[in-house]
């Protein structure tokens, strides 16, 4: 089992649905990719900054989970990064009611020293350079992935094109697919996305699933048609976790076991949605992961006559 460095937020979010509302819980991209990768006993590290307003308990409940936390810096006397959003009826679309960056606003990524040699690399949405910040501290890893946004499109395109011909694979919604590459269609998205630099590009479709590109290559994962859905909050990082953590888990890094990273991705993502924050993955066990995976199966299973 190889490491795997995780960089992104570690934070807090007050979110509000149609099905109720929260006052500051934790999140951040760090947390749900960090949790969710957990469910693969990997040997992974948090690299991410906290404010002394930040708690203990919480900290205590991903060490547990079995994550490092040595690059998890502690500014004392600053602030948590803090996000608030709320969802439209259809769940899809939300306002940013605030944006506090906090400590967020200097932070400066130090990989741990026994993190360097790590194989697989997950760069949470954060500025381009802070990412690339981390890229420049590793030693060689077999797969970097990197996750972005419309936001740094805008703001940082020049810098993001740096770090995105630096990694291995790209995952983005499919919104951002088109902006980046200037195409509609998904699949020319992909091959100018590739241009870029990426061997892989992921392109995620919230309940309609998530498409895996590579050269001439395409794989659909479905999302699992649930009944309710609470939060959607971290849903793409808690994805990002289970994509990442079954490649660090078992080494392969082909495009037949990226099939099987997007499929655990979005079976790991469709609990995260299931209640607000992270609780649900906080109290997630293997067994119900299992299970989702054998319903995943059948969701997509058929037998046709193809003589």
């Amino acid at each position: 089992m190889s490491k795997l460095v995780i960089v992104g937020t570690v934070a807090f979010d007050a979110i509000e649905t149609p099905f109720g509302k929260t006052d500051k819980i934790l999140g951040g991209a760090a947390t749900y990719i960090g949790l969710s990768a957990s469910q693969f006993d990997t040997d992974s590290a948090i690299v991410s900054v906290i404010g002394g307003d930040f708690l203990q308990e919480d900290i205590n409940m991903m060490r547990a989970k079995g994550i490092n936390l040595d690059g998890l810096e502690l500014v004392k006397d600053g602030k948590s990064f803090f996000w608030s959003g709320k969802y439209h009826n259809d769940m899809n679309s939300r306002d940013t009611l605030a944006t506090e960056l906090n400590v967020l606003e200097t932070f400066n990524p130090v990989v741990p020293e026994a993190y360097k040699d790590a194989e697989v690399v997950m760069l949470g949405n954060l500025h381009p350079m802070v990412q690339m910040g981390v890229i420049e501290q590793m030693n060689d890893p077999k797969m970097v992935v990197l996750d972005t946004m419309n936001f740094w499109m805008d703001v940082a395109l020049d810098d993001l094109k740096k770090v995105i011909a630096k990694v291995d694979v790209i995952t983005i919604n499919d919104e951002e697919a088109r902006q980046l590459s200037g195409e509609y269609s998904l699949v020319n998205a992909s091959k100018k996305i590739m241009e870029m630099g990426p061997q892989y590009v992921v392109i995620k479709k919230g309940e309609h699933g998530a498409l895996l590109f590579h050269k001439d290559h395409m794989f659909f994962a479905p999302a699992l048609p649930l009944a309710e859905v609470f939060d959607p909050t971290g849903a793409g990082d808690t994805f990002a976790g289970g994509f990442t953590g079954y490649l660090a888990k078992t080494e392969d890094y082909s495009f037949e076991n990226m099939k099987r990273a997007i499929i655990y991705g979005s079976c790991l993502a469709s609990f995260a949605v299931e209640k607000f924050g992270t609780e649900r993955m906080e109290h997630l066990t293997r067994k119900e992961v299992d299970e989702r995976l054998h319903q995943f199966k059948s969701l997509t299973q058929y037998d046709i006559d193809l003589k």
